[in-house]
């Protein structure tokens, strides 16, 4: 996990060659990455789906999923860390702690995940790997504990110290890092890594009582002594182990896969996972034994061209075979699993069992969301599901032709089962179909998935505003619905005085005829159709709102007076009204925080002082400020983007509608006359 371009891909396309799972390695850069298998990725040359593999080191099972580090994919990493025991965190050499690398070690944090940290790109040019370990230490509360320091740095960089064993490394160029040499600290470093050492030490016995121990009785602790009381206080939280290294060139990756097996937890170091069980609404705990009652999370639904979909798996305790039939807690249904997958990005391959601490794919159920508990009949339980962020932005979307509708709507449900910040609505003042996500990016990659993977044509357009119009001052006038035929009359005769309300009173109705006026049968369908009037106004047939009516005249026919007549007279009353009164536009306002790192805020302030933002008022957050304000919807569209190029990605903002109020004179023509145009 990390910030974009921080390597993630990279050094896990070198795991997989030094593990023997693939056998020549992948570039990013020219699409030819195992774990970027998405088009859409190859061509753009980001990690867009958390992909999943699983290798061998040292004996050892090794479950891999490389995030996305776009921020616009945050799900991929919330739910990879609501199913995985541990975490390589890595960071520019040069970047340090960048925006994302924030956001993805609080996600962390909140599921209290063990982690080791990677200072990646030690060979480019502005690496540093002492200001690296200090952003941790400042921008990320962390307690880094330094295992490994580097030799060199930008085009001198040559290899890494070893700390714990107190040797230097240098990897071999002429074979792509597959062999290295272990050689003594050079002369000059050896003071430097002396002292890091006792610093090693002295951080590590602290969480240890019998290493500190023999730390205060000047007795020396062994390389495995020390292995241990550095995974001990992984485990438990209290530090985080730095490796450094540079993947792209291939060094020091594989100490990296070692301290993945020395010092993150294997699922018997984690605690029994607990739950509910749905009968008795009793706490319960199932231990990581395959001989435990089977409980999995489902934490991902993929689309596949050969079955119906691909739900993936964390097996948390118990053992789970070919062609059982396994019970959904969630929605109270039994399905059959047809097939248990091991994957390798988007390759297969069928496994007669899934054991517990595996993460597999399976086929057959058809009914199982993201989030979901599978468990067997007659040992139920509910597992904690996964909480994802709201979506952010909104597009409109409409098929190209009535074929493509029933298309649309097909790939629509697939897209927001497999991705649950994928959203769509259908706008109750437009009509439009609104699809929403985490950002453009997010929603650019899903249209496109849509037309190329799925082959639907669609259009997608910028959301329409949903203006409203009301009245700014009094104004009466009457309507008349008389018809007169051979056959018989239509007489229908109302006088309607219209006036403006406070914002948000809606509609409101009031009569003060009598019986010698219009008879009070009629009343009630003059009111409804006053009503219905308001949903058209008369500006640009936007709804209308805050308006008082009142039925203060008109004229009956013995005979030919009937409801549908008053109906038509009152909507004629109530459109010449609104012609006399001024009619005004309206435009939604949002209440809007945003949260900015102190060094930008007046940048961002005056960037929502362009939006025609009321700003209430600003205060200090430890060391963001905290902004609030009121900004007309029309002028948030691309905020998150902007707001993120404002603040160097590290600005956020929520918001929520308000009020309605008056749109400028200024712009008022410009909406008037403005058309829905689609790509």
């Amino acid at each position: 996990m990390a910030h974009i371009d921080a390597g993630k891909t990279t050094t896990t396309e070198r795991i997989l060659f030094y593990t023997g799972k693939k056998h020549k390695i992948g570039a990013v850069d020219d699409g030819t990455a195992e774990m970027d298998w998405m088009i859409q990725e190859q061509e753009r040359g980001v990690t867009i789906t958390a992909a999943a593999t699983t290798c061998f080191w040292q004996d050892h099972a090794i479950h891999l999923i490389d995030t996305p580090g776009h921020v616009d994919f945050t799900v991929e990493v919330e739910r990879s860390l609501r199913v995985l025991d541990g975490a390589i965190a890595l960071f520019c050499a040069v970047g340090g702690v960048e925006p994302q690398s924030e956001t993805v070690w609080h996600q962390a944090d909140r599921y209290h995940i063990p982690r080791i940290a990677f200072v990646n790109k030690m060979d480019r040019v502005g690496a540093n790997f002492a200001r690296s370990v200090e952003m941790m230490r400042e921008r990320l509360g962390a307690n880094p504990l330094v295992i490994q320091l580097p030799m060199g740095a930008e085009h001198t960089f040559a290899g890494i110290i070893d700390l714990v064993r107190m040797n230097a490394i240098r990897w071999r160029e002429d074979d792509f890092g597959q062999t290295f040499d272990f050689e003594d600290i050079p002369s000059e470093l050896v003071a430097e890594a002396t002292e890091m050492r006792e610093i090693l030490i002295d951080t590590v016995a602290a969480e240890d009582d019998e290493l500190l121990e023999k730390y205060l009785d000047g007795e020396v602790i062994s390389e495995e002594e020390l292995t241990r009381g550095i995974r001990v206080g992984t485990l438990s939280g209290a530090f985080v182990p730095v490796l450094c290294g540079t993947s792209l060139k291939n060094q020091g990756v594989q100490p990296l896969i070692d301290a993945v097996v020395n010092y993150l937890p294997s699922p018997l170091d984690v605690p029994a996972i607990k739950g509910i069980v749905p009968v008795s609404g009793c706490e319960e705990t199932r231990d990581p034994s395959d001989d435990s009652p089977f409980a999995a999370l489902a934490f991902k639904i993929a689309s596949d061209a050969n079955v119906d979909k691909i739900v993936y798996c964390r097996v948390y305790s118990g053992t789970l075979g070919r062609g059982s039939r396994i019970y959904n807690v969630v929605n109270a249904k039994t399905e059959r699993i047809t097939r248990i997958l091991q994957m390798h990005a988007n390759k297969q391959q069928v496994c007669d069992a899934a054991y517990a601490g595996d993460i597999v794919a399976l086929v057959g159920l058809r009914s199982t969301k993201t989030g979901d508990t599978l468990t067997f009949p007659e040992h139920p339980i509910l597992l904690e599901s996964i909480s994802f962020p709201d979506p952010v932005i909104s597009v409109a979307i409409e098929p190209k032709s009535e074929s493509d509708k029933d298309k649309l709507e097909e790939t629509l449900q697939i897209l927001m089962e497999e991705d649950p910040t994928f959203t769509v609505t259908i706008d109750s003042d437009t009509g439009q179909r609104v699809i929403s996500g985490m950002g453009e990016l997010h929603l650019e990659i899903l249209t496109d998935r849509m037309i190329r993977e799925f082959g639907v044509n669609a259009r997608v357009s910028r959301l329409q505003v949903a203006y409203r119009e009301t009245i700014s001052r009094e104004a009466e006038a009457q309507g008349k619905y008389i018809h007169k035929t051979d056959e018989e009359g239509i007489y229908g005769d109302v006088i309607v005085r219209i006036s403006p309300l406070p914002r948000g009173d809606g509609f409101q109705f009031a009569d003060e005829t009598d019986e010698t006026q219009i008879p009070r049968q009629f009343i009630s369908r003059v009111e409804s159709a006053l009503r219905g009037a308001m949903n058209i106004g008369a500006l640009t047939g936007f709804p209308m709102q805050d308006v008082k009516a009142t039925l203060i005249g008109g004229s009956y026919h013995e005979t030919d007076s009937s409801e549908v007549a008053f109906e038509a007279a009152a909507v004629i009353a109530f459109e010449n009204a609104v012609r006399g009164a001024k009619p005004v536009l309206l435009e939604p306002i949002m209440k809007m925080q945003v949260i900015v790192p102190t060094e930008h805020t007046g940048r961002v302030i005056g960037d929502l002082n362009a939006r025609r933002a009321r700003i209430h008022q600003t205060g200090a957050q430890g060391t963001s400020e905290v902004i609030e304000a009121d900004v007309p919807l029309a002028e948030t569209f691309q905020y998150t983007t902007d707001l993120r190029s404002m603040t160097q990605g590290r600005g956020s903002f929520t918001m929520e509608f308000s009020y309605h109020d008056l749109v400028p004179a200024s712009l008022r023509s410009a909406i008037l006359n403005q058309q829905l145009t689609f790509e």
